[in-house]
């Protein structure tokens, strides 16, 4: 079980992340003023960049947890319920997301200081 706090902490940790109120209502997290990932500020769920094949994946498999973005969803954004979320499946979505959005340079970069 994950909470707002839990995404809060996977997303900063990565490099040049910022966490931004938008739209008065949700929490962005960003690399380099790109979108990533939306958490509510209740933070009992947030939509995260996915690509279409693993967010089709990921609703099939637990429809429970994982569903199909309003308005974005076509592009791959996906909701997670954060409170039915493992902290591996969390972590490697945010990730994903991260890598997806980032320039190449600085995924690069992130990769050899590993």
């Amino acid at each position: 079980m994950m909470t707002g706090d839990d995404l809060r902490r996977l997303a900063m940790a990565l490099p040049e992340v910022e966490e931004r109120l938008t739209w008065e209502v949700d929490i962005t997290f960003r690399v380099r003023d790109k979108i990533f990932a939306i958490m509510g500020q209740d933070g009992a769920q947030a939509s995260i960049k996915a690509t279409l094949e693993a967010q089709q994946a990921l609703v099939a498999s637990e429809p429970e947890t994982f569903s199909v973005s309003h308005y974005t969803g076509r592009f791959g954004w996906t909701t997670v319920v954060l409170t039915r979320v493992t902290a591996e499946e969390l972590a490697e979505l945010v990730e994903d997301a991260w890598r997806r959005t980032a320039p190449k340079r600085l995924v690069a970069a992130y990769d050899a200081s590993k």
